[in-house]
């Protein structure tokens, strides 16, 4: 397996894995339309290649965290593997390279609505502990965060997704 950053040749491929994964077609058009937004971060857009065919997507874009100030932060949706590659470890390869890429450019914390155990096993915690809100009605062990080595206390308040979730 190899994971890399996506390139302009993977768009087919990624819409085509995202719908798969999803059963529909709004994950795919969220890439989309996060790609054509300035919350896209290129670096932060990877696919996962098994002899060099697409198998997995993950994106992490910036999201709003509003508080005391209006602060940008990193939000991790979606992130795909194709049905027939599920459970091989490949969405747990692209999550860790995401978080070290994001570590690496100095992002203080990521954003998930998602499964608690897959997500709890890379360190990604409850949102409330950190007085981070979610702006969707889910119970909430499954809006979690994930402080990363530039985190600071001032990271809280109320997750604002852009308009490009609304459809999702």
């Amino acid at each position: 397996m190899n994971i890399r950053r996506e390139n302009i040749a993977d768009y087919p491929a990624i819409a085509e894995v995202n719908v798969l994964a999803f059963g529909q077609e709004n994950e795919a058009k969220l890439v989309e339309e996060i790609r054509h937004s300035n919350r896209y971060i290129p670096e932060l857009s990877l696919v996962a290649e098994v002899e060099g065919l697409v198998v997995g997507h993950i994106l992490f874009s910036y999201i709003n965290l509003v508080g005391e100030e209006r602060l940008q932060v990193l939000g991790l949706a979606p992130m795909a593997v194709h049905p027939r590659f599920q459970r091989q470890g490949i969405g747990s390869a692209l999550v860790q390279a995401g978080l070290e890429i994001a570590d690496t450019r100095g992002e203080a914390i990521v954003i998930v609505l998602g499964h608690p155990p897959f997500y709890s096993r890379f360190g990604f915690e409850l949102s409330v502990n950190y007085a981070i809100e979610s702006p969707f009605p889910v119970p909430e062990e499954f809006f979690m965060v994930k402080p990363l080595q530039s985190y600071q206390e001032r990271y809280k308040g109320k997750v604002v997704y852009p308009p490009a979730f609304e459809k999702v």
